[in-house]
């Protein structure tokens, strides 16, 4: 994979020709991400994509592999709900964020009292995002994590055995929420709609457990 003058990602032909640190920074050095590769006709996959240890990733995927149908999902109808009668044990839902972070590191919430409607404009503002003209977006491709909002592709890129086919934004909310104008025009109302949710969110968590 080279990237070319005009700042197009092209996949290399052959092994012969591929030397993974150079193709990795070619890569990112284009800023133009997964979909760049993409808008540029990419006929074969980059090697940097490639995950050569098959045999794991097929054993991983097999249907009675049950590690990605457990990851830990937490009602917060006891946060949310006011009618005691439906309201959950807010020891355990706060034993059961706890366990989650220790062993998981994430969770999925449910009834988190977030509008649905915020939740698709969100999606519908991420997309919008990424389908822009990659010269626009490229002022926000960056690996400095001290940045509020940050575009690329594969936060470990350069760490990681195999790149995954993804591109990604990040939006930093607290503790202290970015500056609108550090957030793209296209998707700065959703992006500072959902934050607004969310903060509501945890400023509720935290007053309930208290």
């Amino acid at each position: 994979m080279v990237t070319t003058t005009t700042g197009e990602v092209q996949a290399v032909a052959t092994m012969a020709d591929y030397d993974r640190k150079t193709e990795l920074k070619a890569f990112d050095d284009s800023k133009a991400g997964v979909k760049g590769l993409i808008d540029a006709g990419l006929t074969k996959i980059p090697q940097i994509f490639v995950h050569h240890d098959q045999n794991k990733l097929h054993n991983n995927s097999g249907s009675g592999n049950t590690q990605f149908s457990t990851i830990p999902i937490i009602d917060f109808q006891g946060i949310i709900n006011k009618d005691a009668a439906l309201r959950r044990s807010e020891s355990e839902i706060i034993s059961k964020v706890g366990d989650a972070c220790e062993n998981w590191g994430f969770f999925q919430v449910v009834n988190h009292g977030i509008p649905e409607s915020v939740m698709n404009e969100m999606i519908d503002g991420v997309r919008r995002f990424h389908e822009q003209d990659t010269e626009v977006k490229k002022q926000y491709y960056s690996r400095d994590v001290t940045r509020k909002f940050i575009y690329n592709s594969n936060f470990d890129l350069y760490q990681a055995p195999a790149a995954n086919w993804r591109d990604t934004i990040s939006c930093v909310v607290a503790p202290h929420p970015p500056d609108p104008q550090e957030l793209p025009l296209v998707c700065r109302y959703v992006l500072i709609r959902s934050i607004l949710a969310f903060v509501a969110l945890i400023y509720l968590a935290i007053t309930s457990f208290d």
